[in-house]
């Protein structure tokens, strides 16, 4: 099987990612500074998973910006998920300089060390919606409970004109530009996802990073919820073993994939606004009503952000299987059942 390189590993996506491909029987290298909120945590399951597993582990503490730590990380790989990176715009307005050395230059470092030390390797780069911006020129209509797209019925496209806003769309984007340009130079076979909200299992949610999550994980240890802005904001949002899915089609078609960037997210079919819809199913699963205060919107927040995925479907025939109400609830169920893993937040 595959010697398999991958940065972030022990964050949301890396652990469940990472536990897929032991299962796989892969030899996977996880590369982690560890700085996340429920890191150890993951890593500790990760170890279970392996330990069962026709896999093999190997955990590397290390910052995506030392490039000669993650150098030696990636000798010999002959694929690699680039993960790591800083997350939250907000983080990134307070902190630039970091958010720039954690995204575009551990993007930059990744890329240089599968030319120079793995073997001739496929990278996959976990890139946002966020290299869209504000999209101001996008008509957007308030209905009730959601606004929409006057005149994008299937979502953004991977199309849509760049524009990076925030130091955090900036230093993504950044790495999106240099994976994509990977593969026009050098010939790596360098895939882009642009992500839209992914959610699911070992998601340690944070008010800045990961909603989903962090309004479950709230309302259980009945935490302050704050909304900024109306909550009438909406998302496609998509559940972690779908884009696990997606990651999997991707690679199977790397002839037809490489050098070419998707929109990856739950697409028209799988959409909530962020309080005003996802309020009350939430308070279905919990029995009870959630109070909340409101604030003012946040810089680059978006009215309505939805991914057009059809170039997925044509191109490697990948589309979400778990609607939202199926995939919250299993989030809702898997939170409950773990209360003991977030007894720190």
């Amino acid at each position: 099987m595959a010697r398999i390189l991958v940065t972030g590993g022990a964050g949301f996506i890396g652990s469940n990612l990472v536990a897929r491909l032991l299962q796989q029987g892969h030899d996977v290298v996880v590369y982690d500074n560890l700085s996340r909120s429920g890191c150890d945590a993951n890593v500790a399951w990760l170890n279970e998973i392996a330990a069962t597993s026709a896999g093999t582990l190997h955990l590397v503490r290390g910052d995506v910006a030392d490039f000669e730590s993650l150098q030696r990380a990636a000798e010999g790989a002959q694929r690699i998920y680039h993960l790591a990176g800083q997350v939250a715009v907000t983080t990134s307005v307070k902190d630039p300089r970091a958010d720039f050395e954690a995204n575009a230059l551990g993007t930059f470092n990744v890329l240089e060390a599968a030319r120079l030390v793995a073997d001739n390797p496929i990278v996959l780069y976990s890139s946002t919606n966020k290299v869209y911006g504000g999209m101001e020129d996008v008509g957007v209509v308030e209905e009730a409970t959601r606004y929409r797209y006057a005149h994008l019925p299937f979502g953004v496209p991977e199309t849509q004109p760049l524009d990076f806003h925030s130091p955090y769309g900036c230093s993504k984007g950044a790495g999106d530009q240099y994976v994509r340009d990977y593969h026009r130079i050098y010939g790596i076979r360098s895939v882009v996802m642009r992500q839209s909200c992914i959610y699911g299992y070992r998601q340690f949610g944070i008010e800045d990073q990961g909603w989903v999550a962090w309004f479950i994980i709230a309302a259980l240890k009945s935490r302050p919820i704050t909304i900024y802005g109306d909550g009438k904001q909406v998302r496609d949002v998509l559940f972690i073993d779908d884009l696990l899915d997606a990651y999997d089609a991707a690679i199977a078609h790397i002839d037809r994939t490489a050098g070419n960037v998707y929109n990856i997210g739950g697409g028209p079919e799988n959409t909530m606004s962020i309080w005003a819809e996802f309020g009350p199913l939430l308070e279905r699963l919990l029995g009870r009503t959630i109070p909340v205060t409101y604030a003012d919107w946040r810089p680059g927040d978006q009215r309505v952000y939805i991914s057009d995925i059809r170039k997925a479907e044509r191109d490697f025939g990948w589309r979400p299987k778990i609607g939202v109400e199926e995939g919250v609830t299993r989030l809702f169920h898997w939170v409950r059942d773990n209360m003991h893993l977030f007894a720190h937040l």
